[in-house]
């Protein structure tokens, strides 16, 4: 699988993608070597660089998170990310039975890990702090990529696919706060609008 190809084809032709996806074989741990672990560097070097030489400013200051605490804050982001499209992963599959889907965990960490492509791209954008609001849009797309990759690679009827969306993007963001609580106990970064 060709990287800088995957990522185009499934930003802008997710259905034909999502079929493709299907017919591949690929570990859970191909999955994440050769495209989870290289995308999620993407927010993580990105909000190093931005919280750390280029800071965040308001009217009247203008802060930057010390180097070191950077690193440990991007180094977290990173795992964190990983961890998080797997526990979204293990979500979708254990979900499968109770929407008439296939219970399948490659399938299911293909689903995690290729919809989450337009948020994980658009992490870039955290280079400069005040336009990472707009890393909110590209979410919303892998939001939709996921939705119209449902049917395929979990096999879920029509009729299911939009109460099982629904109930895996609720049990994945109850989980991903607490994970993000649990990192905030571990380093504590300025609050949007708050700059200490």
């Amino acid at each position: 699988m060709n990287l800088v190809e995957r990522v185009k084809e499934i930003i802008i032709k997710p259905k034909v993608t999502w079929e493709t996806i299907k017919g591949e074989t690929s570990t859970v741990k191909d999955l994440f070597t050769s495209y989870a672990a290289v995308l999620a560097l993407i927010p993580a070097v990105a909000n190093f660089i931005g919280l750390s030489f280029i800071g965040v400013s308001s009217t009247i200051v203008h802060y930057r998170v010390p180097v070191t605490s950077g690193l440990v804050y991007a180094v977290l982001q990173y795992v964190l990310t990983l961890v998080g499209m797997y526990v979204v992963a293990f979500i979708i599959n254990a979900l499968a039975p109770s929407f008439n889907s296939k219970k399948d965990m490659p399938a299911a960490v293909k689903m995690a890990v290729f919809s989450w492509t337009p948020a994980l791209i658009a992490g870039v954008l955290g280079i400069i702090p005040a336009l990472s609001p707009l890393i909110l849009l590209a979410s919303l797309y892998s939001l939709y990529l996921f939705y119209i990759g449902l049917p395929i690679l979990m096999e879920t009827p029509k009729e299911k696919a939009v109460p099982y969306f629904a109930v895996v993007i609720v049990s994945s963001i109850v989980v991903l706060i607490v994970m993000s609580y649990c990192a905030a106990l571990v380093i504590r970064m300025p609050s949007a609008g708050i700059l200490h």
